[in-house]
């Protein structure tokens, strides 16, 4: 059964044990963990990777059948999961031996994947796709925080985050987090405090960068790597700005093929693209065809596997990507 992110309080009229979180937004997975699993839980919580429950199967089956003595109920998340999985989980079912609740954490899965389909047809599981955040989910994010938290941000420094954040609502939280603490010994909070509380300044080379790697400045590129040492976390926040971007810019490309007017184009966007950016946009839209951003991500997201799996050698991958067109 498919029960999507803002239709979670169906949740409660169903007694799911196993359920499938799958796409690659991990705040809204994290968000859903800790609000609909966490939240009053007193059980024991347990975590593996895949590999650990594909390699100790024999244990892992035991240990559902097992009564925790010192706690009643058991929250087990697989994290990095895929259609290996399957086949233990239909073993599972089939046996009846869940009495524990089981979180199964996967990055996007296609249409035909085995794990999908299972959790999509079968009435007793349920599966819950994750996209990506867009501007007015991360205006709710903002707001439920300055609700919770009784503190005030003007529009501006919203705008601020929500553009800076990259439809991360992690990031997101956490620059949140800075300024909620800044609020209890100040009252305003303006937009210099943002600049200089939080990370955004010193990232704003990796918007830089993925900016005028599209726009084909080359120079530019290199002259940003030169001057910067990147670490393997900005590594991946280099890869999922370029995504991000590359994403509109597909967007973009595919309005501009309808309609030749690229100012047009620009000016009509939603959402609206700030005024700052439009000349770098302008510059991004007429060096890419739409069949040459569509090649783009798919190479980002091979890059972003391939800096995962060695991340000693992040930045070299890096670098490599955005110096050659």
């Amino acid at each position: 059964m498919i029960i999507k992110s803002f239709e979670l309080a169906k949740l409660n009229s169903y007694n799911f044990n196993l359920h499938l979180l799958y796409g690659n937004n991990e705040g809204i997975k994290e968000d859903i963990i800790k609000d609909i699993y966490l939240k009053n839980f007193n059980g024991e919580l347990l975590k593996y990777d895949e590999q650990e429950v594909l390699a100790n199967k024999d244990e892992f089956i035991s240990s559902l059948l097992t009564k925790s003595l010192f706690q009643d109920s058991k929250l087990i998340i697989i994290s990095r999961s895929s259609d290996k999985l399957t086949n233990l989980l239909s073993e599972i079912l089939e046996k009846e031996i869940i009495n524990s609740k089981i979180i199964v954490k996967c990055s996007n899965l296609e249409k035909k994947s085995k794990l999908r389909n299972l959790f999509e047809k079968e009435k007793n599981l349920v599966c819950t796709p994750v996209y990506e955040d867009d501007n007015r989910s991360l205006n709710f994010v903002i707001s439920n925080f300055l609700k919770d938290h009784k503190f005030n941000l003007s529009q501006e420094i919203k705008n601020i985050l929500i553009e800076r954040s990259n439809g991360d609502r992690i990031y997101l939280k956490n620059e949140l987090s800075k300024l909620k603490n800044l609020s209890i010994s100040k009252n305003k909070i303006n937009i210099d405090d943002v600049l200089k509380l939080s990370n955004l300044a010193e990232n704003y080379s990796v918007f830089e960068l993925s900016d005028n790697y599209l726009a084909k400045n080359s120079k530019k590129v290199s002259n940003i790597l030169n001057e910067n040492n990147y670490s393997p976390e900005d590594c991946i926040l280099i890869i999922r700005t370029i995504l991000n971007k590359s994403k509109r810019l597909l967007k973009i490309r595919s309005e501009i093929d309808n309609n030749s007017n690229i100012d047009q184009v620009i000016s009509s966007f939603k959402p609206p693209i700030f005024w700052k950016e439009k000349d770098i946009v302008k510059k991004q839209a007429q060096a890419w065809s739409t069949n040459e951003v569509k090649d783009i991500i798919f190479k980002i997201n091979d890059l972003e596997t391939l800096v995962k799996k060695n991340t000693a050698n992040s930045m070299i991958f890096v670098s490599n990507f955005v110096s050659n067109y």
